[in-house]
């Protein structure tokens, strides 16, 4: 307990510290999110959290002097984009990526991230104030694919739970977009020792936690162990005293995947597929 308390204590001071260099910096600085350089090795420990490989592409929000996208780039053969406000930095990422010898991999512009089109990226970086984070959340998960991941420096996005919560020198948060999927599904599927089956799935959503319910014509059915990760679905139905672990994606409104019904030698896979019919 001392432990744990010590280290929320840690946790939060240097949250804090965080918080008042940001502010006073701010004071010099015409813009809504003053530039305070984030350490290497902090970058570094953002971008592998994120798992970023070289098929990806990241998207660094106020990139600063671009040593994030030139990091993605030159260290895990990513393409990047950095945006920033200032163009004193854009003309400083410029440089930076010429010196690494990227220049052919990234790209920067000098705007507003709020104006950025956000669609293409497979990561997204930041290192913004509170308040910033929570006006960007929507325009998160309104432009974002499924499975995108995010990580932000130093600062949350309020009730939106991180994925993983790291510190290294400082608080790195990680999210993946979740796949939409709240609302009435009709699930179908033809299971060992139970036959063909057609659920009535209820899921209620908040970001990526998820409460299912189903129920057929003869009775209801608790929906356990929910995982939503990405497009990436998954839960147990008890039916017929066996337990069906339906694992699958989600494309829209329609979510495709396989039950394994049994365990071991006896475990038998089966398709199965439901389809998106309204909101609650």
């Amino acid at each position: 307990m001392i432990a744990a308390a010590g280290a929320i204590r840690r946790i939060g001071c240097a949250g804090c510290y965080l918080l008042l260099l940001l502010c006073t910096a701010a004071r010099a600085q015409p813009y809504d999110v003053p530039y305070v350089p984030t350490p290497q090795v902090v970058v570094e420990e953002m971008l592998r959290i994120a798992q970023v490989r070289p098929d990806d592409y990241v998207i660094d929000l106020g990139c600063g002097d671009g040593r994030i996208p030139v990091t993605a780039a030159s260290h895990f053969g990513a393409r990047a984009l950095g945006v920033d406000i200032d163009p004193g930095r854009i003309a400083e990422s410029h440089a930076n990526a010429k010196a690494a010898g990227v220049t052919g991999k990234v790209e920067f512009v000098n705007g507003n991230l709020f104006d950025l089109d956000l669609s293409r990226a497979s990561v997204v970086t930041m290192y913004l104030l509170p308040d910033i984070n929570l006006k960007l959340r929507p325009k998160l998960f309104q432009m974002l694919k499924p499975g995108t991941r995010v990580v932000s420096h130093a600062f949350p996005m309020g009730d939106w739970k991180p994925d993983r919560l790291v510190m290294v020198q400082r608080n790195i948060y990680f999210w993946t977009i979740p796949a939409q999927v709240a609302g009435r599904w009709k699930l179908e599927a033809d299971l060992p020792g139970v036959g063909s089956r057609s659920y009535e799935l209820e899921v209620r959503q908040k970001y990526q936690e998820i409460e299912p319910f189903a129920k057929t014509e003869q009775r209801n059915h608790a929906v356990w162990e929910p995982r939503l990760n990405g497009a990436a679905i998954s839960f147990i139905i008890v039916d017929g005293d066996l337990a069906h672990r339906y694992e699958g994606q989600v494309h829209g409104k329609t979510m495709e995947g396989l039950v394994t019904t049994g365990a071991g030698s006896a475990e038998v896979q089966t398709p199965f597929r439901a389809v998106w019919t309204g909101h609650l």
